[in-house]
């Protein structure tokens, strides 16, 4: 039964980190797409948005069956629990690059402003690099790796005020802009969610190890989805 179980918990873990690996490469697909203004790009990507969502609840439904019928308790439960938890996080940052995407397409033309451009891609070199740092925390078990990273949202949150102040600003300059900066506002706050999102995928990280539910960010509790 053990051997079985084992074996079964690595065909979870190996699937999860598939998904992650795929979600990763969604975001950068989205802010490729909205730096590019590639309206072809972003719409494929929103075209096989399904294809993770379909992942997730297949891995929800697994870790259940696991839960029913190994009853598994301590470490072993706290694997399938950070699994069970991460992946519905790891969807959600997945919906906000969808998001990201639908912004390529409905900024079309419209003028870009050099400086909320620098901005946004600074916040997406920042949100890729964060969805590969957390999976490697995850392969690695390593919740230190994963405390640090939480860190690294708050600089996410501070571009994202930025963009905003950045916008109203050129706003009153121009009042035609206003459509552009809205678009520019739905990014920057999409871009700082998916931050958010794995922020709480740190915390599943530090959970696994430690057994200890821990808020990284607090100042994300309150944030919308």
């Amino acid at each position: 039964m053990r051997r079985l179980f084992d074996d079964e918990l690595a065909e979870l873990d190996a699937d999860f980190t598939e998904m992650g690996m795929l979600v990763s490469e969604v975001v950068q697909q989205a802010v490729d797409a909205f730096m590019n203004r590639d309206a072809v790009a972003a719409q494929k990507l929103i075209d096989h948005d399904h294809e993770i969502n379909q992942r997730e609840i297949a891995l929800e439904q697994k870790t259940f069956e696991m839960i029913a019928l190994y009853q598994p308790v301590t470490t072993d439960l706290r694997e399938i629990v950070t699994i069970l938890k991460a992946v519905s996080e790891l969807e959600r940052a997945a919906d906000h690059a969808r998001n990201v995407a639908h912004s390529a397409i409905k900024f079309g033309s419209k003028q870009k402003i050099p400086v909320l451009e620098q901005l946004i891609g600074e916040m997406s070199q920042i949100t890729t690099q964060m969805i590969r740092e957390v999976l490697a925390a995850y392969v690695n078990k390593d919740d230190h790796a994963a405390r640090e990273l939480a860190e690294v949202d708050r600089k996410l949150d501070q571009l994202n005020h930025q963009i905003r102040a950045d916008s109203y600003q050129q706003m009153r300059m121009d009042p035609a802009f206003e459509t552009g900066a809205s678009i520019y506002l739905n990014v920057a706050q999409d871009l700082s969610r998916i931050g958010d999102y794995v922020t709480n995928v740190c915390e599943w990280i530090v959970y696994r190890k430690s057994g200890q539910i821990v808020e990284l960010n607090p100042a994300n509790s309150d944030s919308p989805n």
